[in-house]
């Protein structure tokens, strides 16, 4: 086990490395000039020239990479251009809002997605099995942006339920907290909720096929036991990799929604950093996006010692 942990963690190392020369040139080659925009339409092409100078961007793309990957390795992501603070630092300050959200987000969309999969399963080919594939469609067909905007409408305008946009930190108070945070995690979840159920009504579905649970039916168990004792747990593994994916995938609606609910995470820096064209930002966060992409699927590979014994590494 200790082998193959290592082994992952250090194959980490090669990832993110070709994730930071890929986006390093890809910043690099696309149009747009951090200089001109930090210097404004009314600057003239000395201005723009001197800036680009004290940015290093005036020197040749493998040096600027060189610099760059000097800094990294000494942990040091750089500064940002447009903020003039360390990008590290940058991270921290927004780090709290995102994990927030996502973590909301996933426990929301395990907590409905996998008892409505197992009842689907259960009553398969009944009305909420219906139900459930037509949610699925809709949940998948549904751009993020436009469900925000349908819930603003409806939760935030018309019923003045919740807030339109915003967050209060949790050290304001858990309740401020999370009355910012229903909506947004309300709007993420929709997708993963759709996802996750549909995987876990197949996984179960299956399950309930196999001989140990006409066995245990046989043997006089109650229903709701053979349900989450034998189906549920040997079906238990597409659902957690299903989850891991949902994780991963969280990164890119957590963009989009912290931009429409104007959440000040990473996501929305994300956004402010391309629009700006700051270069270091970008490259930290897509780094750092990169590094828990990784680390989750390690979380979720050792998953699967627990969940199903006969897997040993």
């Amino acid at each position: 086990m200790f082998n193959f942990i290592a082994r992952r963690v250090l194959a980490t190392v090669p990832v993110l490395l070709i994730v930071a020369v890929l986006v390093f040139l890809l910043l690099r080659l696309t149009p747009g000039d951090p200089a001109a925009i930090l210097a404004g339409d009314a600057a003239n092409t000395e201005q723009i020239a001197r800036i680009r100078e004290s940015l290093g961007l005036d020197r040749p793309i493998l040096a600027q990479f060189g610099i760059w990957a000097g800094q990294l390795l000494q942990g040091n992501l750089g500064e940002s251009f447009y903020y003039k603070t360390q990008v590290t630092t940058l991270i921290g300050q927004r780090l709290e809002p995102t994990l927030s959200l996502a973590a909301l987000t996933i426990c929301l969309a395990v907590l409905v997605a996998v008892p409505l999969g197992i009842l689907a399963a259960w009553r398969h080919g009944g009305w909420l099995d219906r139900a459930l594939m037509g949610f699925s469609v809709l949940g998948f067909s549904v751009p993020v942006f436009v469900l925000a905007y349908i819930l603003i409408w409806l939760v935030s305008l018309k019923l003045g339920w919740l807030p339109v946009q915003g967050y209060q930190r949790i050290a304001d108070g858990a309740g401020l907290w999370l009355y910012h945070l229903v909506l947004p995690s309300v709007t993420l979840s929709v997708l993963y909720i759709a996802l996750i159920a549909r995987v876990t009504r197949a996984s179960v579905m299956e399950a309930l096929g196999e001989d140990y649970i006409r066995t245990a039916r046989a043997k006089g168990l109650p229903e709701l036991r053979v349900l989450v004792r034998h189906a549920l747990s040997n079906a238990a593994v597409p659902i957690v990799t299903v989850i891991g994916i949902g994780i991963a995938l969280l990164i890119g609606g957590v963009v989009v929604t912290e931009s429409v609910y104007a959440i000040p995470g990473l996501g929305r820096l994300t956004v402010d950093a391309v629009l700006a064209r700051d270069f270091p930002t970008v490259q930290g966060l897509i780094l750092f996006f990169s590094f828990i992409y990784v680390m989750v699927n390690l979380l979720v590979d050792l998953s699967y010692v627990f969940l199903d014994p006969r897997i040993r590494y």
